[in-house]
């Protein structure tokens, strides 16, 4: 057998409304989608050159044509198949481009798009004229700030269309075509530097497109229950790889509700862990959620394999490998116990992996860079004789949260910060096992994060963590010279882990820290604090 192939995102499209996002490439694509289900529409993003019967299958209400870093007169750049427009007027579905998607409709349709003579960069102020079906009687919408980026603008419009928003410089921000259920804005709604753009989708789709908002969490999970049910055989069995994190930890009860004792649960202790993560984690899988659960010391085995590697994608590829082989292993010994073979595997894979993890520029599959991969979507082995099952692949990170309080996982357990696949391999620069570097970077990460809960800022950050960093530097540390190491501490706040913007400590906490850690821990001298946003960043370091 090999690796099941991604199927449609079923649980999301159940509702009567659906939202299709064609992704041009844009950075903020992922923001579209969230924000439509923050409206509890149901929605997910597809690449811009799905094919249109595809696209049909899931019955979509509305397609978004998102923005993207191209322009319309580059040869090659991403456009829309021949019979787009005739499809969706065949179809009776409402369009809306944003930034990149308003060039395209402009251009295809008949009009006119130039490079600007006057780009428009950051956060603009923008009018709406009286009477157009975009903005209508919503008052509150018609007048406000919204952040720009384009180099293009259109500077003739298709026949049938009208503009219905200026920005202070006189360019044009919206435009609409009624009859054709047309629509385009130059600015990008789904940010939060556009002020009111939320409530400018709100009122698009509920009340210009007369959408309902249908989609709920418990709907998503009695569907995906449905789902495993009907994917995994009446007598095939499971193997689940619990991480200690919150996202395997919701795919394993989601999967154990589905089909109980066929599920066993195996965590692997890789060396890569946190401090004193099994003996926590361990207790919560056990005690709380009464999961069926094999503790499996691997340390020697991954440690080894890592000797010496630098690389960081190396790295993800070994572990994934690594950790593939010890499931595989694992299976073998249930195969000798229950008289037969698991099938499948389940895997807490996310949406902000699956799309961070897309094919690159060039493959044909999708208009966006690969910013990194993950051993649970990008270092998979083509021979692996296990199947995927991964039921919460097209959630972001707090729809998971609130899918695991409706599998009453523990609250104190469902607001732990994320913790990388690799585990601290990416945590450490440079190779894992240099002398000391792991028990070093796990005593500084558990200084950090325990000096965050008590000064009580825990649940106001997204992740916190530190970083090993393979430079020495001189200090003088009882009234003696050191040469040695210096760490990074890195903390962020976001709504999924796609953008992100680093937490502004006061002064008094990073000095109170950097103390603890400095007279704390051996061989460190020196802490610093990453002030980087995602982007131009990632949230790990490698």
């Amino acid at each position: 057998m090999t690796i099941a192939k991604p199927g449609t995102p079923g649980a999301l499209s159940i509702c009567e409304n659906v939202v299709v996002v064609l992704d041009f490439g844009s950075q903020y694509t992922h923001l579209i989608t969230r924000r439509i289900r923050g409206l509890h529409i149901s929605s997910f993003c597809l690449p811009a050159g799905t094919p249109l019967d595809k696209i049909q299958a899931l019955k979509p209400s509305v397609i978004i044509l998102s923005g993207g870093p191209h322009s319309v007169h580059l040869e090659n750049s991403p456009t829309l198949p021949e019979e787009f427009f005739s499809y969706v007027q065949e179809q009776g579905i409402t369009v809306l481009g944003i930034c990149y998607g308003l060039h395209l409709i402009v251009k295809l349709l008949g009009g006119e798009v130039k490079q600007a003579e006057h780009q428009e960069y950051g956060r603009m102020q923008i009018s709406a004229v009286e009477g157009s079906r975009l903005y209508g009687d919503a008052g509150s919408i018609n007048n406000q700030t919204v952040w720009m980026s384009h180099g293009d603008e259109a500077v003739k419009l298709p026949p049938g269309f009208k503009v219905v928003a200026t920005s202070t410089q006189g360019n044009i921000a919206a435009i609409e075509n009624v009859d054709s259920r047309i629509y385009a804005l130059q600015y990008h709604p789904e940010v939060t530097h556009s002020e009111k753009g939320t409530e400018t989708l709100r009122h698009f789709f509920l009340n210009v497109c007369g959408m309902k908002a249908d989609w709920q969490m418990q709907n998503v999970l009695e569907e995906e229950i449905k789902k495993v049910t009907a994917t995994v055989g009446p007598d095939d069995h499971v193997i689940c790889a619990l991480s200690g994190g919150v996202d395997s930890t919701v795919a394993a009860t989601l999967v154990h509700r589905a089909i109980g004792d066929r599920l066993h649960c195996v965590f692997v202790d890789n060396g890569l862990c946190r401090y004193k993560e099994r003996e926590r984690v361990m207790a919560t899988f056990v005690k709380d959620l009464h999961l069926p659960v094999t503790c499996v010391d691997a340390t020697e085995q991954f440690l080894s394999k890592l000797k010496g590697v630098v690389d960081p994608e190396r790295k993800r590829k070994i572990i994934g490998a690594e950790f593939i082989a010890v499931f595989d292993e694992f299976s073998h010994r249930l195969e000798r116990e229950i008289g037969k073979m698991p099938a499948f595997l389940v895997q807490g894979t996310l949406y902000p992996d699956v799309i961070e993890s897309c094919p690159p520029p060039g493959s044909g599959k999708s208009h966006s860079h690969t910013i990194k991969s993950h051993h649970n979507v990008g270092g998979l082995p083509e021979n692996m004789k296990l199947k995927l099952v991964e039921p919460l692949k097209w959630l972001f990170k707090d729809e998971v949260r609130e899918m695991g309080a409706l599998l009453d996982v523990p609250v104190s357990f469902l607001k732990r910060h994320p913790f990388p696949g690799p585990g601290l391999a990416v945590r450490i620069l440079g190779d894992v096992t240099q002398d000391g570097a792991l028990d070093t970077i796990r005593l500084v990460d558990e200084i950090f994060v325990n000096s965050i809960r008590e000064a009580g800022l825990y649940d106001k950050i997204w992740q916190a963590f530190a970083v090993y960093l393979p430079v020495k530097t001189v200090g003088v540390q009882g009234d003696k010279r050191t040469h040695s190491h210096a760490v990074a501490l890195r903390a962020i706040t976001s709504e999924d882990g796609m953008t992100a913007d680093w937490f502004h400590f006061d002064g008094k906490f990073l000095a109170e820290v950097s103390s603890k850690i400095c007279n704390s821990v051996r061989g460190i001298n020196r802490v610093v604090y990453d002030i980087t946003s995602k982007p131009p960043s990632t949230v790990e370091w490698e």
